[in-house]
């Protein structure tokens, strides 16, 4: 499994660089016709990894409920999240997935309960979980992208 907590953990740095020189404002703008933002889908894929994960093994979760409940499926963005938390974000992408890895090699889901994700793909154990998490991390980035771009046109020529 070595090799996909190095896919997770490309994507992520990958991200990462993406929006490294976006402000707290840019981050959290929700350009028009889009239903969220930038720093909800990163922190979305922390929730996601862990209810995938953690939450379906009966584990409990490795971060803040913070991090947790208001990004999961069905929310969108509540509040402002400032620059504090963004930098809490950035660094819980990678970290998150180091404390998952180093958990995986302890053995501790093996009790993961079998789940249809809304995608119609079925996750049986946590090996098949750990193969889903870049197919999810995936959609968002391409989510990431197309807001990053909206975000930047909206912002620098405003209506």
């Amino acid at each position: 499994m070595k090799q996909e907590f190095e896919v997770i953990k490309k994507t992520r740095l990958t991200l990462l660089n993406v929006v490294k020189d976006l402000s707290p404002e840019q981050l959290n703008h929700i350009p028009a016709g889009y239903i969220n933002n930038l720093i909800w889908n990163l922190a979305h894929m922390i929730s996601g990894q862990q209810g995938i994960c953690y939450t379906r093994a009966g584990v409990p979760i490795v971060v803040d409920d913070k991090y947790y409940t208001p990004y999961r499926p069905e929310t969108k963005p509540q509040d402002f999240v400032n620059a504090d938390e963004i930098a809490e974000v950035k660094e819980l992408l990678i970290s998150t997935i180091d404390k998952f890895e180093e958990d995986y090699h302890t053995g501790i889901f093996a009790n993961y309960q079998p789940m249809t994700t809304r995608y119609g793909v079925t996750l049986s154990n946590i090996e098949e979980a750990i193969r889903f998490v870049p197919f999810h991390d995936g959609l968002h980035t391409g989510y990431i992208m197309a807001l990053k771009r909206a975000v930047l046109e909206e912002m620098s020529n405003p209506v």
